[in-house]
């Protein structure tokens, strides 16, 4: 691995340093999950950025200039995501569209649909969704029950979808159909995209443990979705999702925004034990923070690697899964033991008397979300035993049965 960037990498963040300097807004308070900005007025910031930086060329550094972008490298990118997160921006907004939704598009689209829909998305005008998950299919994504049937040039699709992050406040969504349940699960799906203002579509915000409700239930009650809208062919649902899912290991493949070891070492310090010294001193302390100290290291030079790679043009390997399946349990553990050493102060969730600003509270209560976010850990250990190691996988009993006769379907 190589730390140290080239000198043409070097320039490149400077200037990124001094864009940033020039016009990043200033005190605009914690962001999407912060208290000191409401989701509506975080959104309206949020857009104004966008804007900026897609103006710029700095939202999607990797897309061509025809679509908005920089024409720029994967190691551009992460320059510029590691010069940005120096700064206090309400983020959240834009990941699922820019990160997974338009690049199906692009893979999958017409040109008439990236002309009409890349740019507004790029320049934060129009948001996106992903409607994938189901009441009864999550992890296995192939297992959905919404129907889409065909009538003349439209499609008519009634079902569910749950757990769609920002669906509530998004224009637009891709979504993941079953139009022939007379076929092997994953031969029988079809793939589109929707008004999220279509006559017919109900979104109800599911409100959170967290006091957050960013997550959503969609209805769909014969929402019409013209054929133009299909990416893919009828049938090839399969496919078309997997570039989905693809993007989506990487977007979320390191992990959750939670307060890291630093701020939990500068917690030890601060905490008071009854025995009347601070926690740091405390053997047992100790030997958990350095853990997960080691942990963290860990990760970060894991994604060195992805970094060194894409440097070299390569192509990462799987360090993203193997991240996310160490970084979501992680983040879990050590924010419960923070919690733990505040002793009854760490039911306080009130940003204003809890110790960093209740930011160990709040990244308890949204784990467990990022264990099952983009993969379930048990999704990513099996995709890391049969893909990484070579190991046999699973038996899968409904593989080559037609998707009505598989256990459990009616």
């Amino acid at each position: 691995m190589d730390f140290e960037d080239t000198p043409e990498e070097a320039a490149f963040r400077k200037q990124v340093q001094e864009w940033l300097a020039a016009n990043a807004p200033k005190e605009i308070g914690q962001g999407m999950f912060g208290a000191e900005l409401n989701e509506t007025e975080a959104l309206k910031v949020a857009k104004a950025w966008q804007a900026k930086k897609a103006a710029a060329g700095y939202a999607k550094i990797t897309w061509p200039k025809e679509f908005g972008g920089m024409g720029g490298s994967g190691i551009q990118n992460v320059i510029y995501s590691q010069e940005e997160a120096k700064y206090n921006l309400p983020g959240g907004f834009f990941d699922i569209g820019l990160g997974m939704c338009i690049p199906t598009l692009m893979a999958h689209g017409s040109a008439a649909h990236l002309e009409r829909y890349v740019k507004p998305a790029l320049y934060g005008e129009e948001i996106w969704c992903q409607l994938f998950s189901e009441p009864a299919a999550g992890s296995d994504l192939a297992g959905i029950r919404m129907r889409a049937e065909r009538d003349g040039d439209d499609w008519i699709v009634n079902g569910q979808k749950i757990w769609t992050s920002g669906a509530h406040y998004s224009d637009f969504g891709i979504v993941v159909t079953r139009s022939d349940p007379t076929v092997p699960k994953h031969k029988g799906l079809t793939f589109f995209f929707l008004d999220m203002k279509s006559p017919g579509v109900e979104v109800k915000p599911i409100k959170q443990i967290s006091g957050g409700s960013n997550f959503n239930e969609v209805f769909f009650t014969n929402v019409r979705i013209p054929d133009s809208q299909r990416l893919g062919k009828v049938g090839d649902g399969w496919k078309v999702s997997l570039t989905t899912l693809m993007n989506e290991r990487l977007a979320i493949g390191g992990g959750g925004g939670q307060l890291g070891t630093d701020q939990l070492i500068e917690l030890a310090r601060t905490i008071i034990l009854p025995d009347g010294q601070p926690a740091i001193r405390n053997s047992a302390v100790r030997e958990r923070l350095a853990d997960w100290y080691v942990q963290g290291q860990g990760l970060k030079y894991t994604r060195f690697r992805s970094i060194t790679a894409l440097s070299k043009g390569q192509t990462p390997g799987p360090e993203n899964s193997i991240g996310k399946a160490v970084s979501a349990q992680r983040g879990q553990e050590y924010t419960a033991f923070a919690m733990e050493m505040m002793d009854m102060g760490g039911i306080i969730y009130e940003p204003d008397i809890a110790p960093m600003k209740a930011g160990f509270q709040t990244g308890w209560l949204f784990a467990p979300a990022m264990r099952i976010a983009g993969g379930t850990d048990e999704i990513l250990k099996n995709i890391i035993a049969e893909r990484v190691l070579g190991m046999p996988g699973d038996i899968r009993v409904d593989k080559d049965i037609p998707y009505n006769q598989s256990p459990g379907v009616k």
